[in-house]
Parts: C-alpha cells; sequence; structure tokens
C-alpha cells in the first residue's frame, strides 16, 4: 500500500487560437455543434451575433427559417456597423455554405479587417443528441445535420483559399472544451510606443546622406543616447550610389530596437526580385541589384527576410501618429487588408498620366481631415511642409535634393544636402506643396452640423446643429480673414450671487469657490471697462506671410466674436505697428524665440464698440427715467405744497432719481471721445501662444511681468498695464486685503475684477479644470446690466435667484475649446484643426442663457 499525495489524471493541454483584436470572426459549424456556448465562452456578449437572435428581432421566432434572409441582411448589417466603428465582431451561425461565407469575407474586406474562421468540427452523432435535448430542435430532421456535416468537411481545404487570413480546426468535443482564445494585436498597432521619433525620409541608396543625418540627429553607431527611435518611411532602396549600405544600417538598427521600419514600392520590388519572381529591372532596380551582386548568399537572405517581415504601416503614440510610405487616409489607420497596404505602398491615382509618363496621383493629404498625423514620403518634393496634419518627407536625396528628418513630438525639420545629383529624376521636383501653404480652403462639411471636438483637457466636447448654424451665419458674415483668426476667448462665469446687504456679486465668494475648488493663490486682475479683443502680431510682412500664410496684413485685432475692431485696416496696421515696436524695444521676439505673438487684452473706451449696445439695450431706461424725473418730480412737490398724500409716491421718484443720476455717472466713465487712436487704449492681459508653443499655462504672474515690460516699453501711450492683487485664499487677512482694494476700485467707479488662479491651467481634486477666472463686478457698474433701481432689496431678492450652473458650463467647455485651439496652433496643425476649435467656440455663444450674467 502505498502513501502520499493521491495520483490526478492531468489536465489535457488545451490549443491557444490566438485572434486579432480588429477582425471578424466567423464560427463555423453544423447545428448543434457548440458554436454558442464557444462564442459565450471566449468572447464578450456584445462582440457576438447570432443569426437565431436575428432571426428572432425579425419573426419573433429563432427557428423560423423563413425569416433567414431577412435575418441575415440585419446580421450583416449590424456587423458592418461595428467593423465601421474598429469593434471585433463574432459571427454565431452554421456558415457551411461557400456562399454564407464569402458574404462575411466580402464585409470583412470592404471594412479592411482580417476575416478568421474557426470551426468546430464535431461528430454528426454528437450534434444530433445535442439538438434533440433542446425543446426548440428536438423535432430537426436529422437529414439537416447530415448535410452540414457534409457540407463542413468539404469546405475544409478550402477555407484559406477563399480568403479567411487564420483558419483555427478545432476537432472533437475535448478539443474545443480545453481551446483557449487569445486576443492579439494587430501588426500595425504600435499605440503603446510613444516615442520621442526621428521619422526619416526616403534614402534610395544615399547611404552618406544617411550616417550624416543621423549624426546631425545625435545617434551613435545607429543607438541614440536620450533613447530616441528612428523610423524609416522606405524606398532605401534604389537609384542611390550605396543601397546595400543603406540596408544594412537600417536593419541593423531595427534588430537592435532603436528603429523601426515600414516597406517602400521600391522594397516590395526588390524583394520580389529577390524571390525569384519575374519584374522588370527599372527605375533604379538595376544599380541595386548590380551593388547586391557583391554581397554574401547570407546577407541577400537577411534582407529577403525583412522585406518580407515589414509592415504596410504604424499607428504610434497612442493613436497620434501615423507613418507609411505613400500616404494613408483615416479610415485606412490601423486597418489590415490588400486595399490598405496597396494604397500605404503606391498610394492612389487619377487614372491619368503626366507630360512625362508617370501616374497622376490623387492629392488625398488635401482633403485629408484626420486626428492623426500622417508622415510619408514616395513623391518627392522639394521642402518638406505640413498639409491638413500631413507631412512628405520626400525631399529627393538622391536627386540632388535633401535628406529631411521630423522630430516627433517636436514637429521639428532636420535635414542634410544631398552629395551630389545620383540620378536623374523623371521630372522636375514641384515648386511648391500641393494646395498651398495650408490645404484646400475650409470646406462646410467641416463645421456643418452636430460636432464633437476632441480636446486634450476636458474631453470630447459636443456641438449641436443649430448653435454651429449660427455662428456659421456670424463666421462667414461678418468675422475677419479665418487665417487671422486662430483663437476666441471663452466667455467668463460670474461669482456666485452675494447674499450680503445691497450686493448681488462680491468677491468673498469667488476667493471661497477656489478655496473649495483647491486653489491656495489667486490673482485680482483689474477689469477694464472696455472690450475684449485677441491681437495678433507678426514680426513683419514676411513672418505674416510664411506662418499664416497672408499677404498684406501684419496681424489681426478682433472682438471675441471675430470681427473686426476698425473698418479702416490701416488703423489696425498702426495699432500693430504700435505693439510691434514695444514687443521689438522689450526683447521678446528673441526671448520668447518666435516671430509672432497672441495676446489676450481689453480695448478701450468701450465706446468704440460697445456703445451702440449700451444705449440701445442698457441705457434706454436710464435716459428715459432721467427725461421724466424733472417734471415728474416738480409735480409730485407742488402736490405735497397743497397738502395732498403723495409722500411715499415722492420718497419713491425721488430713489429713482438718485439711482438714475449714479447710473448715468457709471456710464459716462467708460465711454469717451476718440480722434483716430487718440485716446485709444489697449491693456493686454496674456500672451496666449507664439511660435512652437502655447503659453496658456504659464502662471498669470509670470505673464503679468511679460506684459509689464511690453507697457514699460511703449512709446506711444497705447499700452495700459493691468492693475493686481494676489490673495491667499486660506487666509482671512489676505481675504479682506482682496475685498478692500475691490471696494475701494469699485467706489471710484471701476468695473470690478477677475479673479483667476495664479497657475492657470488648474485641476481641481475631482480631476477637472476649474474655473479659468471668475469676475466679480462692482455694485455701481451693474446698473448698466441690471437697471438704475436694481439694487431695492425686492429687486434683489428677485435677481438672486438666477441660475449660473449653464454659465459655468459654458465658460469651461469654451476654455477648453480654446486651449485646445492655442496647443494645434503652436503646433503647427492645420487651419481646418484650428478652425474645429476656434468654431466651436462661436458655437456655444448662441446658447441660450441669461445675457447679463
Amino acid at each position: 500500500m502505498t502513501t502520499g499525495t493521491p495520483h490526478r489524471t492531468p489536465k489535457p493541454q488545451g490549443r491557444t487560437l490566438p485572434v486579432t483584436d480588429l477582425s471578424l470572426v466567423v464560427l463555423v459549424g453544423a447545428s448543434g455543434s457548440g458554436k454558442s456556448t464557444f462564442a459565450r465562452r471566449h468572447f464578450k456578449p456584445t462582440e457576438v451575433i447570432s443569426s437565431d437572435f436575428c432571426r428572432g428581432l425579425v419573426a419573433d421566432d429563432e427557428n423560423d427559417q423563413s425569416a433567414s434572409r431577412d435575418a441575415f441582411d440585419v446580421l450583416h448589417y449590424i456587423a458592418g456597423k461595428r467593423l465601421a466603428a474598429g469593434r471585433r465582431t463574432v459571427v454565431d451561425a452554421t456558415s457551411v455554405q461557400q456562399d454564407a461565407r464569402r458574404q462575411l469575407i466580402d464585409l470583412a474586406r470592404q471594412h479592411d479587417v482580417l476575416p478568421i474562421a474557426i470551426v468546430l468540427d464535431v461528430p454528426e452523432e454528437v450534434c444530433a443528441e445535442r439538438n434533440a435535448t433542446r425543446t426548440d430542435r428536438a423535432d430537426m430532421p436529422r437529414r439537416v445535420i447530415q448535410r452540414h456535416t457534409r457540407e463542413l468537411r468539404r469546405s475544409l481545404r478550402h477555407l484559406e483559399r477563399e480568403g479567411f487570413r487564420k483558419v483555427h480546426v478545432l476537432r472533437g468535443v475535448e478539443e474545443i472544451e480545453h481551446a483557449t482564445v487569445v486576443t492579439e494585436k494587430r501588426f500595425n498597432d504600435l499605440t503603446h510606443l510613444t516615442g520621442p521619433f526621428d521619422i526619416i525620409g526616403d534614402i534610395h541608396g544615399c547611404s552618406a546622406e544617411l550616417e550624416s543625418l543621423l549624426g546631425k540627429l545625435g545617434y551613435v553607431d545607429g543607438a541614440h543616447p536620450e533613447g530616441r527611435t528612428a523610423v524609416f518611411v522606405g524606398d532605401l532602396v534604389d537609384r542611390g550610389p550605396d543601397s546595400p549600405g543603406v540596408l544594412r544600417r537600417v536593419m541593423t538598427m531595427v534588430k537592435s530596437g532603436d528603429a523601426l521600419c515600414v516597406p517602400g514600392n521600391h522594397e516590395n520590388k526588390f524583394g520580389r526580385y529577390l524571390k525569384g519572381r519575374n519584374v522588370q529591372h527599372t527605375h533604379g532596380l538595376a544599380e541595386t541589384i548590380e551593388q547586391m551582386a557583391g554581397e554574401s548568399e547570407e546577407f541577400r537572405a537577411e534582407v529577403r527576410e525583412f522585406v518580407d517581415g515589414l509592415v504596410s504601416h504604424y499607428v504610434l503614440d497612442g493613436g497620434k501618429l501615423v507613418v507609411c510610405h505613400a500616404g494613408l487616409p483615416e479610415k485606412y489607420h490601423g486597418r489590415t487588408s490588400g486595399r490598405v497596404r496597396s494604397h500605404a505602398l503606391y498610394g492612389d491615382t487619377t487614372g491619368e498620366t503626366d507630360e512625362f509618363g508617370l501616374p497622376v496621383r490623387y492629392p488625398w493629404a488635401e482633403d485629408y481631415r484626420g486626428r492623426a498625423a500622417v508622415v510619408y514620403g514616395h513623391t518627392p518634393v522639394p521642402e518638406a511642409t505640413w498639409l491638413n496634419n500631413t507631412i512628405c518627407l520626400d525631399t529627393g536625396a538622391v536627386f540632388g535634393g535633401k535628406l529631411t528628418a521630423l522630430r516627433w513630438p517636436e514637429r521639428e525639420l532636420i535635414d542634410v544636402p544631398a552629395e551630389r545629383v545620383w540620378y536623374e529624376p523623371a521630372r522636375p521636383l514641384r515648386t511648391e506643396a500641393p494646395g498651398g501653404h495650408e490645404g484646400r480652403p475650409l470646406d462646410l462639411a467641416d463645421v456643418h452640423g452636430r460636432r464633437v471636438v476632441e480636446t486634450r483637457h476636458a474631453g470630447r466636447v459636443s456641438v449641436r446643429e443649430e448653435n454651429a448654424a449660427a455662428a456659421l451665419e456670424v463666421m462667414s458674415r461678418f468675422a475677419i480673414d479665418p487665417r487671422l483668426l486662430p483663437y476666441l476667448p471663452p466667455t467668463m462665469a460670474p461669482t456666485a450671487t452675494s447674499h450680503l446687504d445691497g450686493y448681488l456679486e462680491h468677491p468673498v465668494e469667488a476667493f471661497a469657490q477656489y478655496a473649495r475648488d483647491g486653489v491656495a493663490r489667486v490673482v485680482c486682475e483689474e477689469k477694464h471697462m472696455g472690450s475684449r479683443a485677441v491681437a495678433l502680431v507678426c514680426r513683419d510682412a514676411e513672418a505674416a506671410a510664411g506662418r499664416f500664410g497672408v499677404e498684406g496684413p501684419t496681424g489681426s485685432l478682433y472682438t471675441r466674436t471675430g470681427r473686426p475692431f476698425f473698418d479702416d485696416t490701416a488703423v489696425t496696421e498702426e495699432i500693430l505697428g504700435r505693439l510691434r515696436a514695444a514687443v521689438t524695444e522689450a526683447g521678446l521676439w528673441d526671448e520668447l524665440g518666435t516671430d509672432w505673438l497672441l495676446l489676450d487684452a481689453e480695448l478701450m473706451p468701450w465706446s468704440l464698440k460697445a456703445s451702440g449696445l449700451l444705449r440701445s439695450q442698457y441705457a434706454a431706461v436710464g435716459a428715459a427715467s432721467g427725461a421724466v424725473f424733472p417734471g415728474a418730480l416738480a409735480a409730485l412737490e407742488g402736490a405735497a405744497a397743497r397738502g395732498v398724500e403723495v409722500g411715499d409716491l415722492l420718497d419713491r421718484q425721488r430713489e429713482r432719481a438718485d439711482a438714475a443720476s449714479a447710473f448715468t455717472r457709471a456710464y459716462r466713465r467708460y465711454c469717451w471721445t476718440t480722434d483716430g487712436l487718440d485716446g485709444v487704449r489697449l491693456a493686454p492681459f496674456q500672451i496666449l501662444a507664439v511660435q512652437g508653443r502655447s503659453l496658456a499655462a504659464l502662471p498669470h504672474d509670470e505673464q503679468l511681468a511679460l506684459l509689464d515690460r511690453l507697457v514699460e516699453h511703449d512709446t506711444t501711450g497705447l499700452l495700459q498695464t493691468t492693475r493686481r492683487l494676489y490673495v491667499d485664499t486660506a487666509d482671512p487677512e489676505s481675504v479682506r486685503a482682496g475685498v478692500d482694494w475691490w471696494l475701494e476700485m469699485t467706489g471710484r467707479g471701476g468695473e470690478g475684477m477677475v479673479v483667476k488662479p495664479v497657475g492657470a491651467v488648474v485641476r481641481g481634486d475631482d480631476g477637472r479644470l476649474v474655473q479659468p477666472g471668475i469676475k466679480c463686478r462692482g455694485r455701481e457698474y451693474l446698473r448698466i446690466i441690471y437697471g438704475p433701481e436694481y439694487t431695492r432689496p425686492e429687486n434683489l431678492a428677485r435677481l438672486r435667484n438666477r441660475f449660473l450652473n449653464h454659465k459655468r458650463s459654458l465658460a469651461i467647455r469654451e476654455y477648453a475649446l480654446g486651449l485646445e485651439a492655442l496647443d494645434r496652433l503652436a503646433e503647427g496643425e492645420p487651419l481646418w484643426r484650428v478652425h474645429e476649435a476656434v468654431f466651436g467656440v462661436l458655437a456655444l455663444e448662441s446658447e441660450p442663457v441669461d445675457p447679463r450674467l
């Protein structure tokens, strides 16, 4: 008798079935083979679409075979929607007939995903026994199962030839039960790699230029000391003097993990030659064959294996970057099919040929509207320039141009000149990028209808169709040149309603709000009673033309709805000239490393833009009341002298007269007469962006220090300092000082102040953006907004029932869109991408909200 651990029969080792994350998985098997059970065990319920379920949808009976045609229409429709959205889809149907499978393979090809077959080959007896135990299948004729089994066996040898990229055949119940499905990523999905990258254009055998460029980029013997990764866009070979040298360098870097490489059409053709295929020795292939003749058979085999393993394109950096050889529309990003590979290698053509007998390429980049930047080569250009978030890095090194690299995410171009013309081009290099400086003009489709704008600070921001229509009306009829309109400022939320006696707004609430948000230090900035103005100032006309593609203007000055402040462009240019001189004298061009500045400011007096609004909307009550007060007072006083009981009415009328007088004084403070630019003042309070970077997150104390220097070096009297006070929200004495400063300023007739976190872009404990600024308006100024008698107790009680949540939500959403526009502008993204966010701000402005807030 033995003792110890009891003997256990080892569990059978099951097969592992790799299934691509984006694919159409077709379960193939006779009725009763266990397809539904297998699907439930290995896939998410939402991934599986059953023919029985679709039959039930259209006929209320999952076994009604007369409804099969409609059921499969539904199944194909749902599967198509899922595949279009980039979601793996599993079809649970018998699929034993070739025609049924062909429709599914066509569906996969239509959406450029891999079709994968998983075959459940179960004995006929097992299928029959299982169906007999199901009440809904008990009467299924045996001949149906027999037919399914015959058709399945007849199909097994042909599934790959039908078009399935992977075929997994599971034979018998035990093998099915012990199988494991493992999700594998697509070969082109490298979204987990975030770089930084150095993307290198078409080399074409120019080995010496490649070594020079790698050295300029900081690589030492193919490796970068800071861990950067080189990415080659293909066309390593042909035409140039040393294709083997280029291959040796690139293959070594890829093998060591210092580089990635996608294939070019020249590698594709050379790879077919190495496999013994019959290809024409044209377009430089003859030179490569001659150079490779002196290489070992071992090296040739390594090259053949390397070329054969190259993936058509890569999606990198969380989906922000796509690298391929000839360019790739967004619908193909991350997809896998012959069509995708063909476009990545060769691009698309119009079917025409040019005067040199070469195919005319379809200008896909002019229509590109994708989120990811697409970096490619293939078609030589004299200069690498951004076009609709795409850039071609083939700058004709082999034709005597230069070899170019793009540093990512810096978006910085680095190049080295060709040593000589190694190969005469069949046609001259184009003199400019397709589509001009910014690609095709803005398109109605970019902004029409309901929009969802992806922002990095607040996620997805929705724009309703009716709001987009209202913004389109304003933008198309009144706005300045969109190339000079890179930003619109957000609306600003008022402070929480005050319940202090006689006040509707008071700074105590603003300080308390920021304290609750975890903001310890705020800056109180004097709110100039002017019009919000955005100023784009370029160093000179050449800088404006180079960055913004305009000829003539050196910048812009516009309102928060994108309208010009002055119809006379000469007046605008004079203001920009004064600003430019102050920037130059302050040394900010060089200090900030820029040829342009974008400023947020207030333009005064208010009468420049808003006096019509004041007179028509706000001042009417005060003016009308002022006109009637003298006669009414005289009549009432005369009646009182005669002994008529009019005491309450007389007191009320005198109170109204005092309020109207205060209203008039508040109104007059903000409107004065100007003669040309005499009397015009501009108070800048933030530098929004400069060349290559957004400054929206630069702390406000640093911002204001830069702007103080700007004002100091203005010799024309245009610029005005923004007064400020810093407050510690946790210190009662500091808060009291902030309140006193506000009381003193508003007591002299000032509008009020804006309270901002010193740290600029700040998030609360919940991770959400806090308000970028809270306005706190003075007691007397609010007479302009709410009327001369708003401070009467009964009026204040009514006005305190104001609803701020919508206004606050609007302010945050517009702020996120504004930050996104600045980021895209600084990163050199195309005009349509910048304007997607700018237009969103203007659209949100048409949301219904109390205009007095």
